[in-house]
Protein backbone atom coordinates (compact mmCIF):
# COMPACT_ATOMS: atom_id res chain seq x y z
CA UNK A 1 0.00 0.00 0.00
CA UNK A 2 1.88 3.18 -1.68
CA UNK A 3 -0.58 5.55 -2.21
CA UNK A 4 1.16 9.05 -3.85
CA UNK A 5 0.60 11.73 -3.93
CA UNK A 6 -1.57 12.29 -0.82
CA UNK A 7 -3.52 15.40 -0.22
CA UNK A 8 -4.87 16.18 3.35
CA UNK A 9 -7.85 18.55 2.45
CA UNK A 10 -8.61 20.34 6.23
CA UNK A 11 -12.08 21.80 5.91
CA UNK A 12 -11.93 24.74 8.77
CA UNK A 13 -14.83 24.16 10.78
CA UNK A 14 -16.51 21.39 9.77
CA UNK A 15 -17.98 20.11 12.88
CA UNK A 16 -20.38 17.19 12.76
CA UNK A 17 -23.70 16.85 14.83
CA UNK A 18 -27.01 14.41 14.02
CA UNK A 19 -29.20 17.89 15.14
CA UNK A 20 -30.33 19.86 11.65
CA UNK A 21 -31.51 23.06 13.95
CA UNK A 22 -28.93 25.51 13.52
CA UNK A 23 -26.62 22.83 11.25
CA UNK A 24 -25.50 25.02 8.73
CA UNK A 25 -23.99 22.36 7.01
CA UNK A 26 -26.82 19.96 7.13
CA UNK A 27 -28.96 22.74 5.82
CA UNK A 28 -26.53 22.54 2.57
CA UNK A 29 -26.91 20.73 -0.37
CA UNK A 30 -23.86 18.87 -0.83
CA UNK A 31 -24.58 16.50 -3.36
CA UNK A 32 -20.76 15.79 -3.80
CA UNK A 33 -19.55 15.32 -0.17
CA UNK A 34 -22.64 12.90 0.79
CA UNK A 35 -21.39 11.12 -2.51
CA UNK A 36 -17.58 10.55 -1.01
CA UNK A 37 -19.50 9.47 2.50
CA UNK A 38 -21.35 7.33 0.65
CA UNK A 39 -18.87 5.34 -1.23
CA UNK A 40 -15.32 5.75 0.73
CA UNK A 41 -14.38 4.91 4.00
CA UNK A 42 -15.13 7.52 6.85
CA UNK A 43 -15.25 8.01 10.87
CA UNK A 44 -15.34 10.77 12.81
CA UNK A 45 -12.56 12.59 15.19
CA UNK A 46 -12.46 14.34 18.53
CA UNK A 47 -10.88 17.49 17.70
CA UNK A 48 -11.61 18.97 21.13
CA UNK A 49 -10.64 18.80 24.67
CA UNK A 50 -8.50 16.42 26.27
CA UNK A 51 -8.19 14.27 23.16
CA UNK A 52 -6.20 17.82 21.17
CA UNK A 53 -4.51 18.90 24.64
CA UNK A 54 -6.60 21.34 25.81
CA UNK A 55 -8.92 21.05 29.11
CA UNK A 56 -11.59 18.90 29.05
CA UNK A 57 -14.65 20.43 27.39
CA UNK A 58 -12.58 23.09 25.61
CA UNK A 59 -13.51 23.67 22.11
CA UNK A 60 -10.78 23.44 19.55
CA UNK A 61 -9.24 25.71 17.05
CA UNK A 62 -7.25 26.05 14.20
CA UNK A 63 -3.89 26.37 15.45
CA UNK A 64 -4.49 23.49 18.45
CA UNK A 65 -6.41 21.36 15.43
CA UNK A 66 -3.84 22.17 12.92
CA UNK A 67 -0.85 21.15 15.39
CA UNK A 68 -2.41 17.92 16.45
CA UNK A 69 -2.54 17.27 12.50
CA UNK A 70 0.57 17.50 11.37
CA UNK A 71 2.19 16.33 14.96
CA UNK A 72 0.77 12.91 15.06
CA UNK A 73 0.09 13.10 18.67
CA UNK A 74 -1.82 14.76 21.63
CA UNK A 75 -0.32 18.30 22.03
CA UNK A 76 -0.21 19.67 25.42
CA UNK A 77 -0.94 23.13 24.16
CA UNK A 78 -0.16 26.70 25.44
CA UNK A 79 -3.10 27.27 27.92
CA UNK A 80 -2.85 23.45 29.56
CA UNK A 81 1.14 24.11 30.17
CA UNK A 82 0.28 27.81 31.53
CA UNK A 83 -2.58 26.14 33.64
CA UNK A 84 -0.11 24.03 35.30
CA UNK A 85 1.91 26.45 36.43
CA UNK A 86 -0.24 28.45 37.81
CA UNK A 87 -1.59 25.66 39.67
CA UNK A 88 1.54 24.70 41.62
CA UNK A 89 1.69 28.19 42.59
CA UNK A 90 5.06 28.40 40.44
CA UNK A 91 3.97 31.79 38.57
CA UNK A 92 5.42 34.15 41.03
CA UNK A 93 8.78 32.81 40.66
CA UNK A 94 8.61 32.78 36.71
CA UNK A 95 12.36 34.94 36.19
CA UNK A 96 10.56 36.91 33.22
CA UNK A 97 7.65 38.20 35.60
CA UNK A 98 10.08 38.82 38.79
CA UNK A 99 12.46 40.55 35.68
CA UNK A 100 9.63 42.61 34.87
CA UNK A 101 8.49 43.68 38.51
CA UNK A 102 12.26 44.86 39.54
CA UNK A 103 12.07 47.07 36.49
CA UNK A 104 9.11 49.10 37.20
CA UNK A 105 10.38 49.05 40.72
CA UNK A 106 13.21 50.75 39.18
CA UNK A 107 11.46 53.08 36.88
CA UNK A 108 8.81 53.47 38.66
CA UNK A 109 6.46 52.78 35.75
CA UNK A 110 2.91 50.84 35.44
CA UNK A 111 2.24 47.85 34.22
CA UNK A 112 -0.54 47.52 31.28
CA UNK A 113 -2.50 43.64 30.66
CA UNK A 114 -3.64 43.82 27.52
CA UNK A 115 -5.42 40.62 25.83
CA UNK A 116 -8.62 39.05 25.00
CA UNK A 117 -10.69 39.33 27.94
CA UNK A 118 -12.60 35.71 27.49
CA UNK A 119 -13.34 32.16 28.75
CA UNK A 120 -13.15 30.94 25.23
CA UNK A 121 -9.58 29.69 26.04
CA UNK A 122 -8.87 30.04 22.29
CA UNK A 123 -7.07 33.28 22.35
CA UNK A 124 -6.71 33.84 26.39
CA UNK A 125 -8.05 32.19 29.18
CA UNK A 126 -9.16 34.79 31.90
CA UNK A 127 -7.83 32.73 34.28
CA UNK A 128 -4.08 33.73 33.50
CA UNK A 129 -5.25 37.46 33.64
CA UNK A 130 -6.74 36.25 37.18
CA UNK A 131 -3.09 35.14 37.91
CA UNK A 132 -1.09 37.99 36.61
CA UNK A 133 -3.08 40.53 39.10
CA UNK A 134 -2.82 38.57 41.99
CA UNK A 135 0.63 38.78 41.51
CA UNK A 136 0.76 42.39 40.53
CA UNK A 137 -1.17 43.15 43.51
CA UNK A 138 1.43 41.06 45.95
CA UNK A 139 4.33 43.00 44.57
CA UNK A 140 2.09 46.29 44.43
CA UNK A 141 2.46 46.79 41.42
CA UNK A 142 0.31 49.69 39.87
CA UNK A 143 -1.59 48.61 36.26
CA UNK A 144 -3.79 49.21 33.79
CA UNK A 145 -5.86 46.44 32.01
CA UNK A 146 -6.38 46.82 27.94
CA UNK A 147 -9.46 44.48 27.69
CA UNK A 148 -10.17 43.16 23.90
CA UNK A 149 -13.44 41.72 24.07
CA UNK A 150 -14.42 39.03 22.28
CA UNK A 151 -17.95 38.13 21.00
CA UNK A 152 -16.69 35.15 18.47
CA UNK A 153 -15.31 32.37 20.57
CA UNK A 154 -18.41 33.97 23.43
CA UNK A 155 -21.41 34.75 22.64
CA UNK A 156 -21.91 38.25 20.75
CA UNK A 157 -22.99 40.16 23.77
CA UNK A 158 -21.09 38.81 26.82
CA UNK A 159 -18.76 40.83 27.49
CA UNK A 160 -20.39 42.43 30.62
CA UNK A 161 -19.96 38.49 31.94
CA UNK A 162 -16.26 39.02 32.47
CA UNK A 163 -16.00 42.75 33.02
CA UNK A 164 -18.46 42.25 36.06
CA UNK A 165 -15.80 39.15 36.77
CA UNK A 166 -12.28 40.95 36.33
CA UNK A 167 -13.79 44.11 38.45
CA UNK A 168 -15.08 41.75 41.36
CA UNK A 169 -11.47 40.19 41.45
CA UNK A 170 -9.93 43.26 41.21
CA UNK A 171 -11.94 44.46 44.18
CA UNK A 172 -11.01 41.23 46.12
CA UNK A 173 -7.74 40.97 45.81
CA UNK A 174 -7.34 44.89 46.24
CA UNK A 175 -5.58 45.68 43.55
CA UNK A 176 -3.73 48.87 42.42
CA UNK A 177 -5.13 48.53 39.30
CA UNK A 178 -8.32 49.20 37.00
CA UNK A 179 -9.42 48.27 33.80
CA UNK A 180 -8.46 51.51 31.08
CA UNK A 181 -9.60 50.68 27.87
CA UNK A 182 -12.07 48.77 25.68
CA UNK A 183 -11.73 47.51 22.08
CA UNK A 184 -13.53 45.09 19.84
CA UNK A 185 -10.68 42.05 18.74
CA UNK A 186 -11.85 43.38 15.34
CA UNK A 187 -9.88 46.02 16.00
CA UNK A 188 -7.11 45.04 18.52
CA UNK A 189 -6.17 41.63 17.64
CA UNK A 190 -6.62 41.84 13.11
CA UNK A 191 -4.28 39.07 11.76
CA UNK A 192 -4.43 39.77 7.91
CA UNK A 193 -1.94 43.02 7.78
CA UNK A 194 -5.15 45.60 8.05
CA UNK A 195 -2.90 47.96 9.90
CA UNK A 196 -5.51 50.45 9.99
CA UNK A 197 -8.10 48.42 12.56
CA UNK A 198 -4.73 47.71 15.03
CA UNK A 199 -3.89 51.61 14.44
CA UNK A 200 -7.55 52.76 15.61
CA UNK A 201 -6.53 50.28 19.51
CA UNK A 202 -2.95 51.05 19.17
CA UNK A 203 -3.42 54.83 19.29
CA UNK A 204 -5.66 54.51 22.32
CA UNK A 205 -3.41 51.99 24.18
CA UNK A 206 -0.03 53.85 23.34
CA UNK A 207 -1.21 57.52 22.95
CA UNK A 208 -5.10 57.77 24.49
CA UNK A 209 -6.17 58.93 21.31
CA UNK A 210 -10.18 58.07 21.31
CA UNK A 211 -13.54 60.07 20.44
CA UNK A 212 -14.78 57.23 23.40
CA UNK A 213 -14.79 58.00 26.74
CA UNK A 214 -16.73 56.64 29.89
CA UNK A 215 -16.26 56.48 33.25
CA UNK A 216 -17.18 53.06 33.59
CA UNK A 217 -16.50 49.87 31.58
CA UNK A 218 -20.59 49.31 31.32
CA UNK A 219 -21.13 52.69 30.75
CA UNK A 220 -18.93 52.05 26.80
CA UNK A 221 -20.14 48.42 26.88
CA UNK A 222 -24.20 49.89 26.72
CA UNK A 223 -23.20 53.08 24.72
CA UNK A 224 -21.82 50.38 21.91
CA UNK A 225 -24.85 48.21 22.49
CA UNK A 226 -27.52 50.78 21.66
CA UNK A 227 -24.76 51.33 18.48
CA UNK A 228 -25.36 47.83 17.54
CA UNK A 229 -21.88 47.16 18.09
CA UNK A 230 -21.49 43.31 19.41
CA UNK A 231 -18.73 42.42 21.49
CA UNK A 232 -15.88 41.90 18.67
CA UNK A 233 -16.58 45.45 16.90
CA UNK A 234 -16.97 47.97 20.00
CA UNK A 235 -14.79 50.54 18.77
CA UNK A 236 -11.35 51.30 21.01
CA UNK A 237 -13.36 53.29 24.27
CA UNK A 238 -11.14 55.11 27.26
CA UNK A 239 -12.06 53.78 30.80
CA UNK A 240 -11.82 56.44 33.61
CA UNK A 241 -8.16 58.29 33.78
CA UNK A 242 -6.38 58.38 30.97
CA UNK A 243 -3.22 55.75 31.50
CA UNK A 244 -1.58 55.39 28.05
CA UNK A 245 1.51 53.16 28.18
CA UNK A 246 4.82 55.82 28.82
CA UNK A 247 8.77 55.31 27.94
CA UNK A 248 9.56 53.18 31.24
CA UNK A 249 6.11 50.91 31.82
CA UNK A 250 5.87 47.78 31.07
CA UNK A 251 3.15 45.42 29.40
CA UNK A 252 2.13 41.58 29.33
CA UNK A 253 0.34 40.53 26.36
CA UNK A 254 -1.73 38.00 27.56
CA UNK A 255 -3.10 35.80 24.71
CA UNK A 256 -1.21 32.61 24.77
CA UNK A 257 -2.28 32.37 20.97
CA UNK A 258 -0.04 33.94 18.53
CA UNK A 259 -1.57 34.94 15.33
CA UNK A 260 -4.02 37.51 16.27
CA UNK A 261 -1.21 39.20 18.87
CA UNK A 262 1.36 40.14 16.54
CA UNK A 263 0.63 42.86 14.81
CA UNK A 264 -0.26 44.81 17.60
CA UNK A 265 3.26 43.56 19.54
CA UNK A 266 4.60 44.95 16.48
CA UNK A 267 3.69 48.48 16.29
CA UNK A 268 4.78 48.68 20.02
CA UNK A 269 8.27 46.67 18.64
CA UNK A 270 8.40 49.49 15.98
CA UNK A 271 7.73 52.71 18.30
CA UNK A 272 10.73 54.43 18.34
CA UNK A 273 9.26 56.63 21.25
CA UNK A 274 9.93 53.63 23.50
CA UNK A 275 13.64 53.80 24.96
CA UNK A 276 12.96 51.82 28.25
CA UNK A 277 9.36 49.99 27.55
CA UNK A 278 9.59 46.22 28.84
CA UNK A 279 6.92 44.30 26.82
CA UNK A 280 6.43 41.07 27.22
CA UNK A 281 4.62 38.31 25.83
CA UNK A 282 2.65 35.12 26.93
CA UNK A 283 4.14 32.80 24.36
CA UNK A 284 6.28 32.98 21.37
CA UNK A 285 4.26 34.89 18.56
CA UNK A 286 7.14 34.91 16.20
CA UNK A 287 10.61 33.82 16.17
CA UNK A 288 11.73 37.47 14.68
CA UNK A 289 10.40 39.10 17.62
CA UNK A 290 12.89 40.32 20.42
CA UNK A 291 10.59 40.53 23.42
CA UNK A 292 10.67 38.57 26.45
CA UNK A 293 8.33 35.61 27.05
CA UNK A 294 6.68 34.21 30.08
CA UNK A 295 6.28 30.70 28.70
CA UNK A 296 9.07 29.28 25.53
CA UNK A 297 7.95 27.48 22.57
CA UNK A 298 7.80 23.91 22.80
CA UNK A 299 8.07 22.74 19.43
CA UNK A 300 7.43 19.22 18.04
CA UNK A 301 9.76 16.85 15.83
CA UNK A 302 8.98 13.99 13.90
CA UNK A 303 6.13 15.99 12.22
CA UNK A 304 4.43 14.77 9.29
CA UNK A 305 6.37 17.21 7.42
CA UNK A 306 10.06 16.82 8.72
CA UNK A 307 9.12 12.54 7.85
CA UNK A 308 8.36 13.37 3.91
CA UNK A 309 11.57 15.39 4.01
CA UNK A 310 13.49 13.30 5.25
CA UNK A 311 12.34 10.43 2.83
CA UNK A 312 13.20 12.82 0.39
CA UNK A 313 9.72 13.64 -1.09
CA UNK A 314 8.55 16.95 -1.87
CA UNK A 315 5.26 18.77 0.20
CA UNK A 316 3.27 21.62 -0.99
CA UNK A 317 1.68 23.79 1.62
CA UNK A 318 -1.41 25.85 0.22
CA UNK A 319 -3.97 28.16 1.91
CA UNK A 320 -5.64 31.76 1.84
CA UNK A 321 -4.21 34.17 4.41
CA UNK A 322 -6.58 33.79 7.05
CA UNK A 323 -5.25 30.02 7.30
CA UNK A 324 -1.65 30.40 6.08
CA UNK A 325 -0.12 29.88 8.91
CA UNK A 326 -2.24 26.88 9.93
CA UNK A 327 -0.61 24.95 6.96
CA UNK A 328 2.96 25.95 7.82
CA UNK A 329 4.23 26.89 11.25
CA UNK A 330 1.20 25.03 13.13
CA UNK A 331 0.98 21.92 10.88
CA UNK A 332 4.91 21.85 11.44
CA UNK A 333 4.43 21.21 15.09
CA UNK A 334 5.55 25.46 15.21
CA UNK A 335 8.67 25.54 13.47
CA UNK A 336 8.97 28.46 10.95
CA UNK A 337 11.87 27.43 9.06
CA UNK A 338 10.61 25.49 5.59
CA UNK A 339 11.96 21.68 5.47
CA UNK A 340 13.75 21.06 2.33
CA UNK A 341 11.55 19.63 -0.77
CA UNK A 342 8.38 21.49 0.59
CA UNK A 343 6.87 24.30 -1.04
CA UNK A 344 4.66 27.37 0.03
CA UNK A 345 1.65 28.80 -1.58
CA UNK A 346 -0.65 31.69 -0.35
CA UNK A 347 -3.92 32.64 -1.89
CA UNK A 348 -4.42 36.12 -0.90
CA UNK A 349 -7.46 36.86 1.48
CA UNK A 350 -9.55 39.59 -0.11
CA UNK A 351 -9.05 42.99 1.95
CA UNK A 352 -11.75 44.86 0.66
CA UNK A 353 -14.67 43.08 3.12
CA UNK A 354 -14.63 44.00 6.74
CA UNK A 355 -16.50 40.41 7.26
CA UNK A 356 -16.68 36.93 5.56
CA UNK A 357 -20.03 36.99 5.18
CA UNK A 358 -20.04 39.68 2.40
CA UNK A 359 -17.67 36.90 0.52
CA UNK A 360 -18.89 33.63 1.50
CA UNK A 361 -17.24 32.36 -1.52
CA UNK A 362 -13.46 33.69 0.03
CA UNK A 363 -10.69 31.68 -2.23
CA UNK A 364 -11.83 28.56 -2.13
CA UNK A 365 -11.50 28.56 -6.23
CA UNK A 366 -8.44 30.07 -6.40
CA UNK A 367 -7.09 27.63 -3.34
CA UNK A 368 -8.57 24.58 -5.78
CA UNK A 369 -7.57 25.97 -8.87
CA UNK A 370 -3.24 25.73 -7.49
CA UNK A 371 -3.97 22.16 -5.68
CA UNK A 372 -5.87 21.21 -9.58
CA UNK A 373 -2.53 22.58 -11.05
CA UNK A 374 -0.20 21.32 -8.67
CA UNK A 375 -1.48 17.99 -9.01
CA UNK A 376 -1.39 18.15 -12.96
CA UNK A 377 2.39 18.76 -12.13
CA UNK A 378 2.89 15.43 -11.05
CA UNK A 379 6.00 17.78 -8.72
CA UNK A 380 4.06 16.85 -5.16
CA UNK A 381 4.12 13.74 -3.34
CA UNK A 382 1.79 15.29 -0.69
CA UNK A 383 -0.31 18.45 -0.20
CA UNK A 384 -2.06 19.75 2.39
CA UNK A 385 -4.51 22.77 2.31
CA UNK A 386 -7.05 24.28 4.11
CA UNK A 387 -10.25 25.96 2.88
CA UNK A 388 -11.43 28.56 5.82
CA UNK A 389 -14.87 29.27 4.54
CA UNK A 390 -16.85 27.30 6.80
CA UNK A 391 -15.18 28.43 9.50
CA UNK A 392 -14.39 32.22 8.79
CA UNK A 393 -18.21 32.90 7.42
CA UNK A 394 -19.37 30.48 10.36
CA UNK A 395 -17.84 33.04 13.15
CA UNK A 396 -19.98 36.15 11.52
CA UNK A 397 -22.97 33.78 12.63
CA UNK A 398 -24.95 34.57 9.83
CA UNK A 399 -27.16 31.65 8.55
CA UNK A 400 -27.36 32.08 5.16
CA UNK A 401 -24.13 33.31 4.04
CA UNK A 402 -22.68 29.80 5.73
CA UNK A 403 -24.80 27.50 4.04
CA UNK A 404 -23.31 29.20 0.95
CA UNK A 405 -19.79 28.77 1.77
CA UNK A 406 -20.59 25.19 2.49
CA UNK A 407 -22.07 24.45 -0.91
CA UNK A 408 -18.95 26.61 -2.39
CA UNK A 409 -16.98 23.75 -1.41
CA UNK A 410 -18.78 20.81 -1.84
CA UNK A 411 -18.09 21.69 -5.95
CA UNK A 412 -14.29 22.20 -4.72
CA UNK A 413 -14.06 18.74 -3.24
CA UNK A 414 -15.66 17.38 -6.33
CA UNK A 415 -13.25 18.67 -8.40
CA UNK A 416 -9.85 17.80 -5.83
CA UNK A 417 -11.48 14.20 -5.68
CA UNK A 418 -11.38 13.25 -9.35
CA UNK A 419 -7.96 14.94 -9.87
CA UNK A 420 -6.74 12.93 -6.90
CA UNK A 421 -8.05 9.92 -8.35
CA UNK A 422 -7.16 10.59 -11.81
CA UNK A 423 -3.54 10.78 -10.54
CA UNK A 424 -3.51 7.64 -8.49
CA UNK A 425 -3.27 9.35 -5.36
CA UNK A 426 -5.48 9.52 -1.82
CA UNK A 427 -7.70 12.53 -0.76
CA UNK A 428 -8.02 12.66 2.92
CA UNK A 429 -10.71 14.81 4.19
CA UNK A 430 -11.22 16.44 7.38
CA UNK A 431 -11.69 19.63 9.81
CA UNK A 432 -9.45 21.01 12.43
CA UNK A 433 -12.70 21.76 14.94
CA UNK A 434 -16.50 22.38 15.04
CA UNK A 435 -18.33 25.74 13.78
CA UNK A 436 -20.35 25.65 10.60
CA UNK A 437 -22.53 22.70 12.01
CA UNK A 438 -23.98 24.58 15.01
CA UNK A 439 -24.98 28.08 14.14
CA UNK A 440 -28.36 28.97 15.68
CA UNK A 441 -28.99 28.06 19.84
CA UNK A 442 -31.90 26.67 21.30
CA UNK A 443 -33.56 29.63 21.94
CA UNK A 444 -32.80 31.20 18.08
CA UNK A 445 -30.16 33.18 19.06
CA UNK A 446 -27.20 33.04 16.15
CA UNK A 447 -24.14 31.52 17.51
CA UNK A 448 -20.21 32.34 16.45
CA UNK A 449 -18.35 30.25 18.40
CA UNK A 450 -16.33 26.99 17.57
CA UNK A 451 -17.92 23.89 19.26
CA UNK A 452 -16.34 20.52 20.92
CA UNK A 453 -18.13 18.43 18.44
CA UNK A 454 -16.14 15.75 16.33
CA UNK A 455 -14.86 16.16 12.66
CA UNK A 456 -15.27 13.94 9.93
CA UNK A 457 -12.61 11.72 7.95
CA UNK A 458 -13.06 10.65 4.54
CA UNK A 459 -10.56 8.91 3.05
CA UNK A 460 -11.10 8.89 -1.09
CA UNK A 461 -8.38 6.29 -3.06
CA UNK A 462 -9.05 3.30 -5.58
CA UNK A 463 -8.55 -0.10 -4.43
CA UNK A 464 -8.00 1.27 -0.70
CA UNK A 465 -9.52 -1.98 0.86
CA UNK A 466 -9.31 -1.13 4.21
CA UNK A 467 -12.17 0.67 6.66
CA UNK A 468 -11.31 3.19 9.51
CA UNK A 469 -11.73 2.91 13.43
CA UNK A 470 -14.02 4.66 15.53
CA UNK A 471 -12.96 6.51 18.19
CA UNK A 472 -10.19 8.60 16.70
CA UNK A 473 -8.53 12.01 17.14
CA UNK A 474 -7.23 14.98 15.22
CA UNK A 475 -3.89 13.55 16.37
CA UNK A 476 -4.37 10.01 14.27
CA UNK A 477 -4.25 11.50 11.59
CA UNK A 478 -0.71 11.67 10.35
CA UNK A 479 0.28 8.54 11.42
CA UNK A 480 -2.54 7.00 9.37
CA UNK A 481 -1.57 9.07 6.30
CA UNK A 482 2.27 8.20 6.42
CA UNK A 483 0.99 4.37 6.69
CA UNK A 484 -1.06 5.02 3.38
CA UNK A 485 2.03 6.52 1.97
CA UNK A 486 4.42 3.41 3.11
CA UNK A 487 6.27 5.31 5.33
CA UNK A 488 7.38 4.71 8.24
CA UNK A 489 5.39 6.25 11.54
CA UNK A 490 7.93 7.52 13.92
CA UNK A 491 7.57 6.63 17.62
CA UNK A 492 7.47 10.22 18.38
CA UNK A 493 4.09 10.05 16.88
CA UNK A 494 1.54 8.11 19.42
CA UNK A 495 -1.59 8.54 17.02
CA UNK A 496 -3.22 5.13 16.57
CA UNK A 497 -3.23 4.46 12.74
CA UNK A 498 -6.82 4.05 12.07
CA UNK A 499 -6.68 2.07 9.09
CA UNK A 500 -8.61 -1.97 10.03
CA UNK A 501 -9.74 -4.65 7.55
Amino acid sequence: MKFRPVVLAVLDGWGYRPERHGNAIAASRLPHYDALLERYPNTLLDASGEAVGLPKGIMGNSEVGHTNLGSGRVVPQGVVVIDDEIARGEFARNPVLVETFAHLRRTGGRLHLLGLLSDGQVHSSITHLFAIVDEAAAARIPFAIHAFLDGRDTPPRSAHRYIDALESWLAAVGAEGAIATLSGRFYAMDRDSRWERTQAAYDLLAFGKTERRFATAADALEYAYARDESDEFVLPSAIGKERPVKDGDACIFFNFRPDRARQMTTMFDKDERYHDLRFVTMTRYDESFPNPVLFGPRPQHHTFGEVLARAGLRQLRLAETEKYAHVTYFFNGGREEIFAGEERRLVPSDRSVATYDLEPRMKAREITDEALAALASGSFDAIVMNYANADMVGHTGKWEPTIEACEVLDTCIAELAQAVLAAGGLLAITADHGNAEEKIDEAGNPLTAHTTNPVPLILVAEHLEMGLREGGKLGDVAPTLLTLMGLPVPVEMTGTILLEP
